[in-house]
């Protein structure tokens, strides 16, 4: 009685994330479709602020990679792999250290980041190993 009852206790909040991961890629669908507009709009008018238009193309990005990480929850089987959250972290420094370049002592450190990320991100065991080992796992 307890086991299903904590079962769909668990499948409710499985809905209601769901719902929720829903609602706001719909909203960042919003912001990123806004901001390309307001990237183009200052391609168009000739605005002569170059960083400002960067540092839009940056948010532009930043909304890009939190909606495919949204599709990939769902891709995956309500789950993030962490191979794909390794890669986030590396493109969005990467970004980063490209929007603001300023502080070379902060910039270094930036890149012992990416390093790190890039590591670890190495160490990990490829998807297709671990599709093998479930797979055996399966078979005995």
């Amino acid at each position: 009685m307890v086991e299903s009852a904590g079962k769909s206790l668990i499948k409710l909040y499985q809905i209601v994330l769901n719902i929720a991961l829903i609602i706001l890629s719909l909203i960042l669908t919003y912001f990123l479709f806004r901001e390309l507009y307001y990237i183009l709009s200052d391609i168009l008018l000739e605005n002569g602020d170059v960083h400002g238009t960067f540092s839009k193309i940056l948010v532009f990005f930043l909304y890009f990679g939190f909606i495919s990480m949204i599709l990939t929850y769902f891709k995956e089987s309500h789950h993030f792999p962490l191979r794909y959250l390794l890669y986030i972290g590396i493109t969005a420094t990467i970004r980063f250290i490209i929007v603001n370049n300023g502080n070379s002592f902060q910039n270094l450190w930036l890149s012992l980041v990416i390093l790190m990320l890039t590591i670890s991100y190495i160490l990990l065991p490829s998807p297709e190993g671990q599709k093998i080992k479930r797979f055996r796992r399966e078979i005995s």
